[in-house]
C-alpha cells in the first residue's frame, strides 16, 4: 500500500531552506538535494506558500524562502499544509460487507484511529523546523567526528 511522501519531502525542503538562511533557493537546487523532480518541489512549494510557510522571490537569483523563522514553523503546520487530514483510509470490503465483523469494524475503529491521529498531531506540534535543523547539524557533526564525510 503506497503512502504519501509529501510531508517528509516538505520537511526536508524547509530544513534545507532554513540551513541556507535568507538566501532564496531555486526549485532545481532543492530538487537536487531532495532527489526528486523540480516539478514536485514546485507543487509542494505552492501548498506551503498557501499555508504561509514559504514565499518566493522572483527574477535572477530568486527562489523559495521561509515565510517565518524556522522556530515558528511546527511540523504539524507542514503536515496540515501538504497532507490530507485523515491518515487512515477505510478499505472497501469493510464498507460493503454489512454481515459479521464487516458490519462493525468501522464503528469499533473510530476511537482508536481518532486517538492515534491526535497523538501524532500532538507530537508534530512539539517539533519545529529549527529543531530539525539542530538535529541535522548534530548528526552531521557526529558523522564528521567519526571520520565520515558530510555533504
Amino acid at each position: 500500500m503506497p503512502t504519501s511522501t509529501r510531508f517528509v519531502v516538505s520537511v526536508h525542503m524547509l530544513a534545507l531552506m532554513a540551513r541556507h538562511g535568507n538566501r532564496p533557493l531555486p526549485s532545481e537546487v532543492i530538487a537536487a538535494d531532495v532527489g526528486t523532480n523540480p516539478a514536485v518541489i514546485r507543487a509542494l512549494l505552492s501548498r506551503l506558500s498557501t499555508a504561509d510557510l514559504t514565499t518566493s522571490q522572483r527574477g535572477k537569483g530568486g527562489g523559495a524562502l521561509l515565510a517565518r523563522a524556522p522556530g515558528d514553523i511546527r511540523l504539524l503546520d507542514i503536515y496540515a499544509a501538504v497532507e490530507e487530514r485523515e491518515i487512515f483510509t477505510v478499505h472497501n470490503s469493510a464498507v460493503s460487507n454489512r454481515q459479521g465483523v464487516g458490519g462493525y469494524v468501522l464503528a469499533s475503529l473510530v476511537d482508536p484511529l481518532r486517538l492515534a491521529r491526535e497523538a501524532m498531531e500532538r507530537e508534530l506540534a512539539q517539533v519545529t523546523v529549527q529543531d530539525m535543523v539542530d538535529s541535522i547539524a548534530l548528526l552531521i557533526d557526529r558523522k564528521d567526528h567519526a571520520g565520515g564525510r558530510s555533504g
